[in-house]
Formats: structure tokens, sequence, C-alpha cells
């Protein structure tokens, strides 16, 4: 397993991706809203390809998003698109469905499969279950404390990837309740909701607590109040081993994106190329503080948090 520490981030569109590669990203992940769930942008196979080849420039990987609820339907039209993103050379596809894993195996078993199965993926004995399969990581749930991953990065047989900055995902259903809502208000919508910012859910009890609200072809998602923010101890993450750090883009504009980059770069580096010297910087987080949304603050999330099961 390598020692490198990844840095990920999603991207939205073309454009986009090239900015991030700039900043210093070492992957990007994209996908087809078809076969992709909460993507910031929806990405063709010529788009696809496009950003491929400009990361393959950068010395960088794609990975797609495959982690939708497969229907019958898309099985389909999965061997299709499999092949497809194994002719354009993609890295790997992170999925939660076994079919996106059989689809890979039968038509494009040269690209990496990364097992994301969203809060489920709690323990090492899961994780190294899929890897037995031929999962080479595993995309660990955002409800992990800090003591629960590092604990856990020694058993696993695999690699991990910890999602450290940006909002996540705290309720999903299949139905557009945003555009039932509206039709309902008389109040049609056309487009994709996914794209548009400002769309929110308060809480009577809450109402100082924003939840902005994504919808896109795979039905709404209420995302978090507040923005995970660990890189003040992302030094203990690198130290106990996890090899990938996932920088969620979702409903950020593109400055704020990039200078999330630029901040976990700078730790990065310092830290692989010398940990015994290592020390946060808390000037690193300046630009990002500047360019954050006053209305959502940065928060560790989970990762000092008691769990109770």
């Amino acid at each position: 397993m390598s020692t490198k520490h990844e840095l990920l981030v999603t991207a939205a569109n073309v454009r986009e991706a090239e900015a991030l590669l700039q900043a210093g990203a070492d992957a990007l992940l994209i996908g087809d809203d078809r076969f992709g769930m909460r993507l910031p942008g929806n990405f063709s196979l010529d788009e696809t390809a496009e950003v491929a080849a400009m990361a393959a420039k950068h010395e960088a990987r794609i990975i797609v998003s495959m982690n939708n609820l497969m229907s019958n339907e898309l099985l389909k039209e999965l061997p299709e698109y499999v092949q497809a993103l194994g002719r354009i050379g993609v890295h790997a596809v992170e999925f939660n469905d076994p079919s996106v894993l059989a689809a890979i195996k039968e038509h494009a078993p040269h690209i990496h499969l990364h097992w994301n199965a969203e809060m489920t993926s709690t323990n090492y004995a899961t994780a190294n279950y899929w890897g037995t399969k031929g999962a080479s990581r595993v995309v660990l749930a955002r409800e992990l404390n800090m003591d629960e991953i590092t604990e856990m990065v020694p058993f696993l047989k695999v690699e991990a990837q910890v999602q450290v900055h940006g909002m996540t995902n705290i309720y999903h259903s299949k139905r557009s309740l945003v555009q039932s809502y509206m039709a309902h208000q008389g109040r049609p919508v056309e487009g994709n909701l996914g794209k548009e910012r400002g769309l929110f859910l308060i809480e009577a009890e809450r109402r100082d607590e924003k939840f902005p609200i994504y919808e896109d072809i795979n039905g709404t998602h209420i995302m978090s109040s507040e923005d995970i923010c660990i890189l003040e101890d992302l030094h203990l993450m690198m130290e106990a081993g996890v090899h990938s750090f996932k920088v969620e883009g979702i409903l950020k504009p593109l400055a704020y994106n990039e200078a999330v980059i630029r901040a976990y770069r700078k730790a990065i580096d310092l830290y692989e190329a010398d940990a015994e010297a290592y020390a946060y910087d808390e000037e690193w987080l300046r630009e990002v503080r500047e360019l954050q949304d006053p209305e959502r603050e940065l928060s560790f999330g989970f990762f000092y948090k008691e769990q109770v099961y």
C-alpha cells in the first residue's frame, strides 16, 4: 500500500477540473448523473475523456463516481459505459452496488474499484471483505470519529479514503421534493436544481442554521449546515496511514475550492517532506476563511464526537 497521501476533489465541469489540477489536486472525482449520485456536475464521455487527458499531463488520476442506486434499467447501460471508461483510461470507479463491480471485472478489469457505501463502511472486516471481491480502497463513513478511523486503518488490507473538507449529505429521497413543492405552488422549475445555489431548509427550532438543498435527476439531498474542516489535525490521519483525503466541492464556488486545495496541498507536502518537523500553521487557512460563507461554520464534524451504538 502506498504511503503517499492523495488529495482528491470533486469537479463540476472541465474548466473547474483544470483549475483544481492547477491548484494541486492529485485526483478528481467526476461522473455521469445516471450512474453517480450527488455530483456537482454531469460529465459526458467526451468530457470525461478530455479531463482524463488533462489529468495525465498533471500526473493526476480520474475517479468516476458510480455509487447510484442501480435499477434494472440502468443495468442495461452499464456494459457500454464501463467499456468506454476503460478506453478513456480512468484510474478507478467508486461503487456501492455489486453490479458495478461485476461490470468492471468483465468489461474493464484494469480499472480500480473503490467501495463507497456511505454510512455503512464503519469497520475493517466489512472493508476487507470487499477487498477480497476486488476493491482496492474503502471510503470510510463520515460518521466515524478520529479514534475509530486511526484505530481501524492498521487492520485494513485496502486503502482508506476520508472526507476532510466540505459539506456532507444528511438526507436523501429519490423523490424530487423541491420540484413537487414548486409545482404545488404554481411555480414549475425547469433545469437541474443541483446546479443552483440558495435553496435551504430551515428548522423551526434552529432558525439560525441553514441546510442547503441539492436536487438532481436522482432526487433530493439535504446537506449539512456546517462544513467539515480537519486541516488542523490532518497529520493524525497521515500518521495513521490514511491514503486519500477528499475535499467535497459541491455547492461551492471554484475560488473557494481552489483555496481549500492549496491549503491541504501545503499540509500534505510539508508532512511528506519531513513528518518529524511538521507543524500546523493557522495561516494556511487564512484564504479559506476569507472565502468561507459567513453563515456556515468550519467544524470538525463527527471527528471528535463520541459515538453511541
